[in-house]
């Protein structure tokens, strides 16, 4: 067994050799040291680039990438292109010397990810559900494709750290994902932004070192202006939760201004394009499809919505329902939204038991809670084409109603969710059966703005 002494000498040994191959490297002029890296493939180049600052830069050098891209994606025999995206075939024949450092490494990764060749991934995605509107096979294309989110915090000072999830959770129409505190997010107040982004893994022969991705900007917020008022959704004795804006909660530990964990819900619409077809800078854009204008049927876009709603939580479903044939009269238009009225107060009928208890669970680390009053809102708002016009998946909290309505059907506490953001709001009413120890919904309401409506139908209402 080696001795502490013959340990010592050999590490400086290692470090003189090191730091003499390093200068020599650097003396060398760069066409030489071009030509000797360009015996690397991208793997050893992507290995390479994270032993230093030096070799950071020369193992993006534009030249190097571009020879390993073209060689995989550029013309075979036949000069046809091997790459299936045509964009990233003419943005390849832009000469070397005309993009910034790090550009070939930027689009041969692109390539590798496939994130033009959507028609692929579409054929996976699998048929479309009629209750939900949405691809039945979203979360087992996510995986096969190596996506996962990681989440950037930025400080004050400058600094930013970039964190993996700390789980994640599918569920009906939406995914929940999850980053624990502990200790490794800074302050509240600290805070200066978060970036939500998709990545890619690509598949690399890179030992010790994490795989590279494809990433993809989904969300970016400003802390700064958000965390000015936030609104509080709930808190138990040990967390206080804040909704920063739909879909994103923060947790604080009570009395405290340290962060125990956020919080993202990302509803399943085109979630795969999103997560994979953005930029690290840019997100991904839904491309424009209008319906075909109708100038005969004076009520269009009125009529023939669908609508299917989920409650949960990260451990189960409290609700799940379908509705159709929603409708509003142009003559109900009022202060600029459209109503669908999806369960009537009135109808006692179409009043729906909820199953399980309206909680969020949360876990950080070893500790676990509960909030009670809170749960999930998952909404899709389907058109009469059957297609997404409307999609909703956030946090949501309840309240009591202070003036309770005159009711002959029940006597018990009366409860409302009030969700809205720029698209619409929802309104939905629940009675607690204190023989049945179960909440009832007796009146559900989805109000549209009519802008929303004018400008996917082409109408001026």
């Amino acid at each position: 067994m080696a001795t502490p002494k013959a340990l010592r000498t050999f590490r400086r040994a290692y470090i003189s050799s090191a730091a003499k191959t390093h200068n020599f490297m650097e003396r060398l002029p760069s066409e030489i040291l071009i030509r000797i890296l360009s015996y690397l493939d991208a793997s050893a180049l992507f290995s390479i680039s994270h032993v230093n600052k030096f070799f950071s830069q020369r193992a993006n050098e534009n030249a190097l990438w571009k020879r390993i891209y073209m060689a995989e994606f550029g013309k075979n025999k036949k000069g046809k292109p091997k790459c299936m995206d045509e964009v990233l075939l003419k943005m390849a024949t832009v000469e070397v010397n005309d993009r910034a450092l790090g550009y070939w490494k930027w689009l041969h990764l692109r390539a590798v990810a496939g994130a033009g060749d959507m028609n692929k991934w579409h054929r996976h995605l699998g048929v479309i559900s009629r209750h939900t509107g949405l691809p039945s096979r979203t979360e087992q294309v996510l995986r096969k494709l190596h996506v996962s989110w990681e989440l950037t915090v930025s400080d004050k000072s400058g600094r930013e750290g970039t964190h993996e999830t700390s789980w994640s959770q599918f569920s009906e129409a939406s995914v929940t994902l999850c980053w624990s505190g502990g200790g490794c997010l800074p302050s509240l107040q600290q805070i200066s932004s978060l970036q939500l982004h998709g990545v890619r893994r690509i598949a690399l022969n890179c030992p010790g070192l994490k795989k590279p991705g494809w990433r993809s900007l989904m969300a970016e917020l400003d802390m700064q202006t958000l965390t000015r008022s936030p609104q509080v959704i709930g808190q138990d004795r040990l967390v206080e939760l804040k909704l920063l804006q739909p879909g994103v909660i923060i947790a604080v530990w009570r009395g405290q201004c340290s962060v125990a964990f956020i919080m993202f819900t990302l509803h399943l619409h085109r979630l795969v394009e999103r997560s994979v077809q953005g930029s690290s800078v840019c997100p991904y854009i839904e491309p424009t499809v209008k319906p075909p204008f109708d100038d005969i049927d004076p009520e269009y876009g009125l009529h023939g919505y669908q609508l299917h709603i989920v409650l949960h939580n990260a451990a189960c479903k409290i609700m799940s329902r379908s509705f159709s044939q929603l409708f509003c009269r142009r003559t109900q238009i009022r202060d600029g939204l459209i109503q669908l009225t999806v369960i009537s107060r009135s109808d006692l009928s179409q009043h729906t038991p909820l199953s399980g208890s309206i909680t969020l669970p949360w876990r950080c680390e070893a500790l676990h809670g509960a909030v009670e009053k809170c749960c999930i809102l998952n909404l899709t708002l389907l058109d009469e084409l059957k297609k997404p016009f409307w999609c909703v998946s956030s946090p949501v909290s309840m309240e009591k109603e202070e003036t309770k309505a005159i009711s002959y059907d029940y006597d018990g506490e009366h409860f409302m969710f009030h969700y809205q953001d720029s698209d619409g709001q929802v309104k939905m009413t629940l009675v607690w059966m204190e023989d049945k120890k179960q909440f009832v919904l007796i009146s559900l309401d989805v109000y549209v703005t009519v802008c929303k409506v004018n400008k996917h139908f082409s109408r001026d209402y």
